[in-house]
């Protein structure tokens, strides 16, 4: 009889251990899950870069032919184009053309490295023209009396993104130049605005 006992004893001990441990597994598992919950309620994306989100700005510096700078644009990709602001001094008041060209190089003085206007649809320059414009035409810009100019425009036939015909990160690059007249927006091939007084590099 005690022997019998004795094992009802041990069988007894090991139920109640056994159901121990299965109450602190659920537990563990609980808070666990709780953790999980917190985390994606906090949104928490450590981890996952797919879920991180940025707006590209880019800054082109204008530099006139002393290499001096004149004007600052930042470019930013809108919903309908290329949005260009525009920030400069000590420029001729007036008006004056405002482009993107075709070629990421600006050899002062005159700024002829940077090819013609950036034109990937081959079309005629400007928009008055039946068969234009150019994909880096813009309008023109106006300088106060005080030399400085602070404008914004979009360029509506160019991106930013890499990889397609009108991305401003073609092979070669891109520019843009500041004309010393105003553009007609007819006259070929740009708009008889005159010599470039200014040029900047549009880079990543």
């Amino acid at each position: 009889m005690k022997r019998w006992y004795l094992y009802l004893i041990i069988g007894v001990l090991v139920l109640v251990l056994a159901a121990c441990g299965s109450t602190n597994d659920e537990q563990q598992n609980s808070a666990t899950d709780n953790n999980t919950s917190e985390e994606e309620t906090n949104g928490d994306t450590t981890g996952d870069p797919d879920n991180a989100t940025k707006e590209e700005e880019v800054l082109v510096s204008l530099k006139d032919a002393d290499n001096k700078v004149v004007g600052t644009a930042t470019l930013t990709e809108g919903e309908n184009g290329v949005n260009i602001h525009l920030e400069g001094e000590n420029l001729s008041p007036g008006m004056h053309g405002f482009h993107i060209h075709e070629a990421g190089s600006c050899e002062a003085p005159d700024f002829k490295s940077a090819g013609g206007h950036f034109n990937p649809t081959n079309t005629n320059h400007g928009k008055d023209d039946p068969e234009g414009p150019h994909a880096g035409d813009l309008p023109n810009i106006e300088v106060a009396e005080d030399g400085t100019v602070n404008t914004e425009a979009t360029a509506e036939m160019v991106t930013l993104e890499k990889g397609k015909d009108n991305s401003l990160y073609k092979d070669g690059g891109t520019a843009l130049v500041i004309h010393a007249g105003e553009d007609d927006y007819q006259s070929q091939p740009s708009g008889d605005a005159g010599d470039r007084v200014a040029c900047g590099v549009i880079e990543e």
